[in-house]
């Protein structure tokens, strides 16, 4: 009986090292799965956003966007289905973006609160101007951060001077790196390279154009400055922003300097919250004092949706439109 209990003894230890090995052995496979399903191809990545530094260890999934330009370059890229909210639409969607774009929770018509964003439990949020991120709302960089989630601007709100197309193209290829998809970035890029080189050609020995951007305003003029897209989209078009040294995005300028400085075209910006183009337009013939400016007697003015002249996938669309606007005799 003892020689048959050491037998039993020592079968029911071997089984328990032979146990043992084989689960540290599928430990052992299962921390090195975790370890190759927590390094997808490319990552880490390190991004410095407006002098915030942020290292990727995978891309992001679960988005929410401030502001429409990031959420159709976003959808332009194919990540519709790491979108969890939207907010603060202010034009109409591109057409091709439109299904994709209303399947996506919108949070607030305006920037919404950081309890609210907070309630879609993202892990990255994605701005558009710098109000999305307003530290006296509630909304810094730093307080996302504090909650755990990663935050990116668009860059054009960096502060860093004149903005180019180049920065579009960069805003874009940035964004597929931090999204794991540089291959659809870079064809983006391509095609929207094309469509700019397209419109420039055209219009290529024009005479510049001279044009004043009407955002908004009554008692002073709310304009696009030196520093925004705006005035690099007017050149590639072939004018020239009137107010291309105002040291800023965007910012008031009187209506005295609109007239001395005789602008031929007006760009207007459309976007919800504003008036609409034809309140714009029926404010801007009715100034007395607006009577003489060339754009103003001739009745000369192109429409641009806001959200177009924006570092986004829209701008490459704004050059073709107001190529079309400032010169339209190129394109008969």
């Amino acid at each position: 009986m003892r020689g048959f209990l050491r037998a039993t003894a020592a079968a029911v230890a071997l089984s328990s090292v032979l146990l043992t090995a084989a689960c540290g052995a599928s430990d052992d496979g299962d921390r090195d799965a975790k370890a190759t399903a927590a390094a997808p191809a490319g990552f880490p990545v390190t991004i410095d956003d407006c002098g915030v530094k942020t290292t990727y260890d995978e891309p992001p999934s679960r988005v929410v966007t401030i502001h429409q330009h990031p959420a159709e370059l976003m959808l332009a890229l194919g990540l519709e289905d790491r979108m969890v909210g939207t907010a603060f639409p202010d034009s109409a969607v591109l057409p091709e973006l439109k299904k994709d774009y209303e399947a996506i929770p919108e949070l607030a018509e305006r920037e919404p609160s950081f309890e609210k964003i907070l309630d879609a439990e993202p892990d990255f949020v994605y701005g558009g101007y710098g109000s999305a991120f307003a530290e006296k709302e509630g909304r810094s960089r730093k307080a996302f951060a504090d909650a755990g989630i990663d935050t990116y601007l668009n860059l054009e709100y960096c502060g860093k001077g004149q903005v180019t197309m180049k920065d579009t193209y960069d805003e874009i290829r940035t964004i597929g790196k931090i999204f794991g998809v540089p291959d659809r970035a870079d064809k983006l890029v391509t095609d929207l390279r094309g469509r700019v080189a397209k419109a420039t050609a055209e219009v290529e020995g024009e005479r510049e154009m001279p044009v004043f951007v009407y955002d908004s305003g009554d008692k002073s003029a709310f304009t696009a400055g030196g520093k925004g897209l705006g005035t690099e989209l007017i050149r590639l078009a072939g004018g020239k922003n009137v107010f291309a040294d105002l040291d800023d995005v965007f910012g008031d300028v009187s209506w005295e300097q609109v007239v001395e400085r005789k602008p031929e075209v007006i760009a207007i910006y459309d976007y919800a919250g504003a008036g609409s183009v034809e309140e714009k337009k029926k404010f801007l013939l009715s100034q007395t004092a607006l009577a003489d400016v060339p754009a103003v007697r001739n009745k000369r003015f192109v429409v641009l949706p806001l959200t177009a002249t924006l570092v986004g996938i829209r701008s490459a669309y704004a050059v073709d439109d107001l190529a079309r606007g400032l010169h339209p005799e190129s394109f008969q």
